[in-house]
């Protein structure tokens, strides 16, 4: 069942794609304020994490359980059908897709202004000074970074969830994760209620933990889609400059407790925060890492750590070419992931 679910979502979101602002997920914003001003008031910050995410979480599995052992035949296919729907809220390509395409179209057509001032828009950066090499720069690193997050990430927690006969909980539960670190601070800035610190630490903290197995899941399925030895090095490469930092950082302050941002190859540069805290920061520098090996390709490097951990390694630097073999790499991934499911499901079957 979880194969065809995933399938058939896929499918349905490439032919309808759902559109921005839709009722839905105008609702589960309205369901993450309605829990921050009803939990978020002199209570344990991990009371209000636990109902906004695995309440629904909960929710979805008790629905995938009832239609499938309740209902005979026909709550079998009840199920399908409620697991492809959730599917096709929480994953998929087009939630993101439009920024990139629009950026790429840009740059294909020689536009390098309306390119800067789509990736500024998309990012909330400023973008007016960049060359055209590092607009393709920053587009591969946001991209590659979302579409973990909205497709290959989903369908991570989402197997896991299925293989604990839970349903579309894992989908469930690894959207709202990552949804509630962008929106509540988003909320806490611009709008009411006010988050509380705690909450807003929590929720970081947990979306480090809940990512740390899917973004090793990604980085894998685009080294076996990509150049296989050159991602695994780039991974090596990622985790031995992490390392070096955190030991530099440690006999620098030592005894200061001080949590030091890491600067990961094929990372973010200096001043920039692709996540919360550190470790979320982690798992995104090593799904870029990952895509810079894969494609043989330089993102993110800094000139101090291009000169001390690049030596030896040819990276080409980021081209219009890139773009397409990014969208690439990632559906071969995807095909992967879908085609090791299939396996498991026919596994199953003859078992």
């Amino acid at each position: 069942m979880s194969f065809f679910s995933l399938l058939l979502a896929l499918l349905i979101e490439q032919a309808r794609p759902l559109g921005r602002g839709n009722v839905v997920h105008a609702r589960v914003r309205a369901w993450l304020r309605w829990v921050v001003r009803k939990f978020d008031i002199g209570r344990s910050p991990w009371l209000a994490w636990g109902i906004a995410v695995l309440l629904p979480a909960v929710a979805a599995t008790c629905i995938y359980l009832w239609l499938k052992f309740s209902l005979g035949w026909f709550g079998i296919l009840l199920a399908l059908a409620w697991n492809v729907a959730v599917l096709y809220l929480t994953l998929g390509f087009r939630q993101f897709s439009f920024h990139f395409s629009a950026i790429r179209d840009a740059l294909e057509a020689g536009d390098e202004q309306t390119a800067r001032r789509l990736l500024a828009e998309w990012q909330q950066i400023d973008a007016s000074e960049l060359p055209p090499r590092e607009i393709i720069r920053h587009v591969l690193e946001y991209s590659v970074v979302a579409a973990h997050r909205h497709v290959l990430g989903v369908l991570c927690w989402f197997l896991v969830g299925s293989l604990l006969g839970l349903g579309p909980a894992g989908a469930v539960f690894y959207r709202l994760s990552e949804l509630i670190t962008r929106y509540w601070p988003h909320v806490s800035r611009k709008q009411a209620p006010w988050v509380s610190e705690g909450v807003l630490a929590v929720s970081a903290r947990a979306w480090s933990w809940v990512d740390w197995l899917p973004a090793r899941a990604t980085a894998f399925g685009f080294a076996v889609a990509g150049r296989f030895e050159d991602a695994v090095d780039a991974w090596r490469r990622h985790e031995e400059f992490k390392r070096m930092q955190q030991k530099e950082a440690q006999e620098s302050a030592p005894g200061t407790g001080v949590q030091v941002r890491v600067e990961a190859l094929a990372g973010a540069r200096p001043g920039e925060q692709l996540a919360d805290n550190s470790r979320a920061q982690d798992n995104d520098h090593l799904i870029i890492a990952a895509l810079a090996g894969a494609l043989n390709v330089r993102l993110g490097l800094s000139e101090a750590s291009r000169a001390r951990l690049g030596e030896g390694v040819d990276w080409q630097e980021p081209q219009l070419a890139h773009l397409r073999s990014s969208v690439g790499l990632i559906w071969r991934a995807v095909v992967f992931w879908m085609l090791l499911l299939a396996l498991v499901t026919v596994g199953r079957w003859l078992a």
